[in-house]
């Protein structure tokens, strides 16, 4: 990836992966737990949410991770319910995103056609960044609701499965090396399993 294109693809992965985690933390807060609030993780603030190992490999490898937001489920009123929430509060965070993000470059766009606007060297910079902010997350939306551990997407289906503690251990322990096999066997082989490429293009299609 070369700089310019990382100038471009680095205010969607900051802004993505901050609400993200943020709203983990807001939900799980909303819900009776203080555990994220205590450890300074509801805020905006990036520096609380990235990790820089897997902030790294996003930006150079197309897949990380930011640091999950924890809880304790002692604290929640309706354990399967409230954890199925605070599971899907950060992934749908991202589609918001994505389509403010979406709806912004439109507005842009717009505007440059009613007013026959010229195209100058700051719009032109705002609509990739804008343009890669969209399709970054409604890409994190679309991964994160995967039903493979640790993924936000197993926490929703183990919720309405309700399986037991053990089962749960054993499906999470081949979860992490399931999933980084799926992305390696994508990214260098260029098979693709899981198209999620294609499903944030169908995304990106509805406003463009």
């Amino acid at each position: 990836m070369d700089w310019q294109r990382i100038v471009y693809f680095l205010p969607g992965v900051l802004i993505g992966l901050t609400v993200h985690e943020y709203f983990h933390a807001f939900c799980s807060w909303k819900l009776g737990d203080n555990t994220a609030r205590d450890q300074g993780r509801l805020t905006l603030n990036p520096i609380k949410h990235i990790d820089i190992i897997g902030f790294l490999f996003i930006i150079f490898a197309g897949f990380g991770w930011a640091k999950p937001v924890q809880f304790n489920p002692e604290n929640l009123r309706n354990l399967r319910r409230d954890k199925a929430l605070i599971a899907a509060a950060g992934p749908f965070s991202n589609l918001v995103l994505g389509i403010i993000f979406a709806l912004s470059i439109r507005l842009l766009l717009v505007l440059h056609a009613s007013y026959n606007l010229s195209v100058s060297q700051f719009s032109f910079h705002l609509y990739f960044i804008l343009y890669f902010a969209s399709s970054i997350n409604f890409g994190l939306f679309i991964f994160n609701l995967l039903p493979i551990p640790p993924l936000d997407g197993s926490h929703i289906v183990f919720s309405g499965l309700n399986l037991s503690y053990d089962t749960e251990e054993k499906i999470r322990k081949i979860g992490m090396p399931v999933l980084f096999l799926i992305i390696i066997i994508q990214n260098y082989f260029n098979i693709t399993i899981i198209p999620i490429g294609q499903a944030v293009g169908a995304l990106m299609d509805l406003f463009f």
